[in-house]
């Protein structure tokens, strides 16, 4: 628990289940408060050791915290847009409302007119700005480079993993479902992986309700195929790093995705990332001369066999990508830039 009058950021999560939005905030609170941004949580399902305040503190917020005129209340959906619009319209507590939109279509009329009140919004890309009618600045997420980093021995990294030290990986991680194109992932591996001996997949994400049958269809599919013990269903697992570790190359194949950090966790590990052309993707990687990776078309298993033959069959090409991977992200994509611009989008709006 937390001194409301040392509060100077609320960031909301109304939301029980977890979802892309609280990770993000479970990621950002510890590193913004590392950099004196006084910000606390609100609501389930966050760890208890963030520091958060309680809904009955909710009263106190017509009293500014100290040295301040207004409080900011950094919303990240519209069910956290809305009390703050009535607690700052109708009951006069001085607040101050940022939002931050990783929405990629049209929004409906209530979501415009919510939006329409903010006092500042952030766009998690530049194809979330294009959806946007009101005036924004764009902050792409970032990650925990210390925690994504590459293996001081990559051999010792598969067999920590129980993997084959003598064979190279290519990973997927992620929820396991359609949208996230596992299955595109799995039909390229069927197909890639009878003439590289040397190369075998791994599979890493959950599958949950109707995904389930998804799933067990792709297991089916493989086995059918011969290649059980090397395309490997390896389930959910919090230490994903280690995983990352383990992986000669990373494919993101989403046929949809809001903005999607997988790509970033795996350049920051020093892996060569093929991804295709949906969510912030085409945003974090880059291509051409200095390439980290190349971007494909979403839901084509051609394109993705031909990207991943031409790092699969090329050494050199897959180290020189690997290396400038980890290097672009230290450079654009640390969560400590991302904290960095938030908070001057806090101090901006609180003052103005």
């Amino acid at each position: 628990m937390i001194d409301i009058r040392d509060v100077e950021v609320v960031a909301p999560n109304f939301k029980r289940r977890l979802s892309g939005v609280t990770s993000t905030i479970i990621q950002l609170v510890p590193v913004q408060r590392s950099l004196g941004q006084k910000v606390a949580t609100l609501g389930p399902g966050l760890p208890a050791d963030l520091p958060h305040i309680r809904y009955r503190d909710l009263w106190a917020l017509w009293v500014p915290p100290r040295g301040k005129r207004f409080r900011v209340w950094h919303a990240r959906r519209n069910i956290e847009m809305l009390p703050a619009i009535l607690m700052r319209g109708m009951l006069r507590m001085p607040l101050k409302i940022v939002f931050t939109s990783a929405s990629q279509r049209r929004h409906t009329g209530w979501t415009k007119w919510l939006i329409s009140k903010m006092d500042a919004v952030i766009a998690t890309s530049n194809k979330t700005a294009d959806y946007l009618a009101v005036p924004n600045t764009v902050i792409l997420h970032g990650i925990d480079t210390d925690r994504f980093s590459p293996p001081v021995e990559k051999a010792e990294a598969k067999r920590a993993r129980g993997l084959d030290p003598m064979k190279k990986f290519v990973g997927c991680f992620g929820r396991v479902r359609h949208q996230k194109g596992t299955d595109v992932f799995v039909d390229s591996m069927i197909r890639l992986l009878p003439a590289r001996p040397d190369w075998a997949a791994v599979v890493a994400g959950r599958a949950t309700g109707p995904h389930v049958d998804f799933e067990n269809g792709l297991k089916a599919k493989v086995a059918a195929a011969g290649l059980a013990d090397r395309i490997l269903f390896v389930g959910e697992h919090t230490d994903i790093n280690e995983w990352y570790r383990a992986l000669d190359l990373f494919i993101a194949p989403q046929r949809w995705e809001g903005f999607g950090l997988t790509p970033l966790e795996a350049m920051a590990t020093a892996l060569p990332v093929i991804a295709t052309d949906v969510g912030a993707f085409p945003e974090l990687l880059v291509t051409g001369d200095q390439e980290t990776g190349v971007i494909i078309a979403g839901g084509s298993a051609d394109a993705m066999i031909e990207a991943a033959a031409s790092f699969m069959d090329n050494e050199s090409r897959r180290h020189a990508a690997a290396a400038r991977s980890r290097a672009h992200v230290l450079e654009n994509f640390s969560i400590e830039g991302e904290a960095k611009r938030l908070g001057n989008i806090y101090r901006i709006t609180a003052s103005a």
